[in-house]
């Protein structure tokens, strides 16, 4: 692994961790202070200087600028439109009900991850049920993964786990939700946050030369 490289699995390592979660539960005052307190608008790395990365960065720093603890039943709001519910979520979490013609949970694809998770020895410890295929979940094994990288990078076996997790199980739907989230926001704070993860996946695609498998989406 090249210095290079090294440094963009530092950052996307870090980037992971967070988007982990950001996206696993409700906002709280302390988590949107974090992003406050640590100034991630400006902070937040570059890496290729897409689009995406410089609207979702201008779009932190418009939200964040003028962010007042008051304002947490909005975002709390926001959250639960786009991800939790009541209702039918705006941009569905779970993988299965972009892959799954029924658009369900706990579909194929989730029996599909879960063997293997199982195979590659994957754990996650949960405070609540919930289907191993959402997102916030995918953002944890990147993490514990690129850790590993880090590491050890001679780790053939993190390598090829994280390639075809990114390849089979997670990249040829996790834009759709983003789309969804960027379309149906309705703060700022969470339209930026998909801009963002969107940057995330593509640098992270491009630095693993992965290419997401085709298939049909349901939603």
């Amino acid at each position: 692994m090249t210095n290079k490289t090294t440094d963009i699995y530092l950052e996307l390592h870090a980037i992971a961790r967070l988007l982990h979660n950001v996206f696993l539960d409700y906002p709280t005052v302390e988590s949107i202070q974090y992003f406050n307190d640590n100034q991630l608008d400006q902070s937040w790395p570059i890496l290729i200087s897409s689009e995406h990365n410089t609207q979702g960065k201008i779009l932190l720093n418009k939200f964040l600028s003028t962010w007042q603890a008051e304002q947490i039943n909005d975002i709390k709001l926001d959250y639960g439109q786009l991800y939790f519910g009541p209702g039918e979520p705006s941009a569905m979490p779970w993988g299965s009900v972009y892959l799954g013609e029924q658009q369900i949970l706990n579909d194929q694809s989730t029996i599909q991850l879960i063997n293997f998770y199982k195979k590659v020895g994957i754990k996650f410890e949960l405070k609540y049920n919930q289907p191993l295929d959402h997102i916030a979940l995918f953002y944890s094994a990147i993490d514990l993964l690129l850790q590993q990288l880090l590491d050890e990078p001679n780790n053939t076996l993190a390598k090829d786990t994280l390639v075809i997790l990114l390849q089979q199980h997670m990249l040829p739907w996790s834009g759709r939700c983003h789309e969804l989230a960027i379309k149906h926001a309705q703060t700022d704070f969470y339209r930026a946050i998909a801009l963002l993860a969107q940057d995330f996946e593509s640098v992270l695609a491009h630095t693993t030369n992965v290419v997401p498998m085709p298939m049909r989406l349901f939603r």
